[in-house]
């Protein structure tokens, strides 16, 4: 099961109490007071792990809490502190306040960590109020309570290139084919469920991530088909690569195909719909009607679009398509770093994580 999303209660542990006490040993008149302070509670801590690659082992564990601080004891003996408590996400997790939305951290480096939940702190004991005035107190301290909130844990795959497209143009025979991921392929809509990353390897130890998500159709952004609900894990991506079916199988127009596509976008992220993208006219091997690629070729050129016409089973433009992007990615790095959108997707569906 991939899950992208959720939702989770994080609470520092509560700070241990101070302690009252007097020394009452043998030989030491007037021994005075002698309460330990409380050990401070435990935080809670998110960090970023390149193991893992979705959120579900927090859609069942909804609720991570520090340990507590131990009580102040005699003798001056200070509490023990709490441990503190780490939650592995994966490299990508983005991390907001569900109640307002404010992002707390987007973490997308291994090993990179974020504070959610300060432990609270604890108590002094009566020894800390000693004056050369009351040098016997009876004053202490209680812990303090930790930080305690929601949190909403939202994963957008780090990745180069996103694959754009209706169901069942080839995006997944594509990425198959440029790289090592075995997605599922079939002559049916919605093979893909969830989203595919593969690692492209080219000569000098080069390579990008490309990511594959569930075609879109007409009236996505309504919530229909699959693909808005993905849509998130392009967000980070530097180039599009927008897969056209161009045979008559599809039984739609190539231009049209790609008109609709990109309203979805716009509707979705205007940031998205304005990255840089190449048009991938797909299955060669069974388009008839050398008419439907030239159409979609005149389209590119009278907007500015790259265009590439392959064949994923032939291997047909397969390889310059790949070298193209290589070049493309080297020169977007080299010119800016890519745009990276921090809002947290609004469509939240709280009936999957009820509250606790």
């Amino acid at each position: 099961m991939f899950i992208d999303r959720a939702k989770i209660y994080v609470e520092g542990g509560p700070g241990g109490n101070g302690c009252m006490a007097f020394r009452r040993e043998k030989f030491v008149p007037r021994g005075g007071p002698s309460g330990g302070d409380g050990g401070n509670g435990g935080s809670v801590y998110v960090r970023a792990s390149g193991q893992m690659n979705n959120l579900l082992h927090l859609r069942y564990n909804q609720h991570q809490t520090a340990e507590r601080g131990r009580h102040g004891e005699g003798s001056c003996c200070h509490g023990k502190s709490g441990e503190d408590k780490i939650i592995e996400v994966p490299v990508g997790t983005l991390i907001s306040d569900f109640d307002t939305g404010e992002i707390i951290a987007d973490l997308t480096e291994p090993g990179q960590m974020a504070l959610v939940a300060k432990g609270g702190r604890g108590g002094r004991g009566n020894a800390q109020f000693a004056t050369s005035t009351n040098r016997a107190p009876r004053r202490h301290e209680p812990g303090q309570p930790g930080e305690a909130r929601y949190l909403q844990m939202e994963l957008k795959i780090l990745a180069d290139v996103g694959l754009l497209g209706f169901p069942n143009v080839g995006k997944s025979t594509f990425i198959s084919v440029v790289s090592a991921a075995r997605p599922e392929i079939a002559d049916y809509p919605f093979t893909t469920l969830v989203p595919n990353l593969g690692v492209v390897q080219l000569e000098d130890y080069r390579s990008f991530v490309i990511a594959d998500i569930p075609g879109l159709i007409e009236g996505a952004h309504e919530g229909k088909g699959l693909g808005l609900q993905f849509l998130r894990h392009v967000e980070r991506t530097k180039l599009l690569l927008h897969l056209i079916d161009v045979s008559e199988f599809s039984g739609r127009d190539p231009v049209q195909d790609y008109e609709t596509i990109m309203r979805e976008l716009r509707f979705y992220n205007e940031d998205i719909a304005s990255r840089p993208q190449i048009v991938v006219a797909t299955k060669l091997d069974v388009a008839q009607d050398p008419e439907r690629v030239e159409a979609l070729r005149a389209f590119c050129a009278a907007h500015q679009l790259e265009f590439f016409a392959i064949s994923s089973v032939t291997g047909e433009n397969v390889k310059p398509l790949v070298y193209r992007v290589d070049q493309l990615l080297t020169h977007l790095q080299t010119v800016k770093e890519p745009v990276i959108n921090l809002q947290p997707t609004p469509d939240w569906d709280d009936s999957l994580n009820p509250e606790p």
